[in-house]
């Protein structure tokens, strides 16, 4: 079977594929509606139909494991999803094709287009092309406190593509099926299928982040994204956002905030455990935005943070890896190296205030000859390392240099780390000093003297006398 080489060929290519195959089985048709991990198709200017190949996680039959789940092949199906206007791929791809035969067990999760953007969706659209890993997982959701009609169903979906700054978790609710008898029940789930064999959903509630892993120097400020959105709620409903830090298996709350949709005077409680971090609470009502900004960074403040919000019924998170990233500031002990009596000179370079811990530092050398750096022989010894009271790291690497190296030659200590973009370098020349030499007028000043000095001893002994 020929593949495609680009995603807009891909999604024509999957279209050629589903109408070959209406003659086929629909096991063979399954096998289609599956291909691949991850496809886009778009059906309007503007707009696409993002299909994404999901994992079902549901609870396990006792005995066919210990881990009390599931996993089955799923497929999600977004209808109409927003995309950004200046893409160029949109006018060449085409609408998703259901199959031609439903299979009721098949897991086609179909959700019609949200009246409101899911930000970054444009991600979506591109992930295969850039051979980033999509992670999408579904598993059935029950609302807190919520007597669901008969027939209803819930499903949380879980999206993180790797490498890029998209996120979701999102809420789906099953739209009812009129059935007839053409209608297929779903095997595993029991629930009605639609005549094109997809369940019918729609998106309620939606919370996402647009950065997942933000990072800054010490004492910088910081937002960590988060937002929601939800498709219908009371003017009076109250909404609670709440941050959470956890950081090697340890955890603590350090911000809530409560409030109600419209904004009502007075509505708005917070609790600021952390000090110096805020939340707009206009923003929170007006556009969903639920970022927290973090003010004056420290090395405490490393590690996931977790946005929770509750509105109504519903309840969904997002994890945001903050980490922090201080350069270390490097300096040589001496600012020149003077090498006499053919005796061994030490040197240090000192690779202060730095984060996270690790540090490498090598020792080069050029001598006048050299157009390029090499390795020197010897590559010295490191100080243990020292942690400061706000939490970085100063080290120490201590080099003996042999009286044999030639006057001119650069000493080089090279510093890697995390927080740099490019290694750190900082040098310094070596100089002989050579001993000193007597001349034949020198010589004869030094008798004069001695002379002289002997006589001034017999004067004043004979004086003495």
């Amino acid at each position: 079977m020929r593949h495609p080489s680009s995603c807009t060929e891909e999604a024509t290519f999957l279209k050629c594929l589903f109408l070959s195959q209406e003659e086929e089985t629909s096991g063979m048709v399954t096998g289609v509606i599956l291909f691949g991990l991850f496809t886009t198709c778009v059906c309007a200017s503007g707009v696409a139909d993002v299909v994404l190949s999901c994992e079902f996680i549901g609870d396990s039959v006792r005995g066919q494991g210990d881990s009390g789940f599931t996993r089955s092949p799923a497929t999600l199906i977004l209808r109409d999803v927003s995309i950004a206007s200046n893409d160029e791929s949109l006018a060449a791809l085409t609408p998703f094709v259901p199959p031609f035969q439903p299979d009721p067990s098949d897991l086609l999760f179909e959700s019609k287009a949200p009246a409101w953007e899911i930000p970054n969706a444009e991600l979506l659209l591109h992930a295969d092309c850039n051979e980033q890993e999509v992670m999408c997982e579904i598993t059935a959701y029950n609302p807190r406190g919520l007597k669901t009609e008969s027939g209803t169903s819930y499903f949380m979906v879980s999206i993180d593509v790797k490498g890029v700054d998209f996120s979701a978790m999102l809420i789906l609710h099953t739209l009812p099926v009129v059935a007839d008898q053409m209608t297929v029940m779903q095997t595993a789930l029991g629930l009605p299928m639609s005549h094109a064999g997809t369940l019918l959903t729609e998106l309620s509630f939606l919370v996402f982040s647009t950065a997942k892993a933000p990072s800054g120097p010490l004492k910088a400020d910081c937002l960590l994204s988060c937002g929601f959105k939800y498709l219908e709620a009371s003017p009076d409903e109250e909404v609670r956002i709440e941050w959470r830090q956890q950081y090697r298996g340890t955890g603590q709350k350090i911000y809530t905030m409560k409030t109600k949709l419209n904004d009502s005077e007075g509505s708005t409680e917070v609790h600021n455990d952390r000090g110096e971090s805020s939340m707009d609470a206009a923003r929170v009502v007006g556009q969903g935005d639920t970022s927290l900004t973090l003010k004056n960074l420290k090395v405490s403040d490393v590690g996931a943070f977790i946005c929770s919000v509750f509105l109504g019924h519903f309840h969904a998170q997002q994890v945001v890896n903050l980490q922090i990233f201080e350069p270390p500031i490097v300096s040589l002990s001496e600012t020149k190296l003077v090498l006499k009596g053919g005796v061994a000179q030490t040197i240090r370079c000192h690779c202060s205030n730095y984060f996270p811990l690790d540090a490498q530092v090598e020792w080069l050398s050029r001598s006048p000859t050299d157009k390029e750096p090499t390795l020197f022989p010897d590559q010295g010894s490191l100080s243990s390392h020292r942690k400061h009271g706000n939490g970085t790291y100063t080290l120490s690497s201590r080099l003996s240099v042999p009286a044999s190296v030639a006057n001119g030659t650069e000493i080089i200590c090279k510093v890697s780390h995390q927080a740099l973009d490019a290694p750190l370098v900082v040098s310094l020349l070596v100089e002989h000093q050579e001993p000193a030499v007597l001349s034949c007028h020198s010589t004869a000043d030094y008798w004069w003297v001695l002379c002289f000095l002997f006589v001034t001893v017999l004067f004043f002994y004979q004086l003495l006398k």
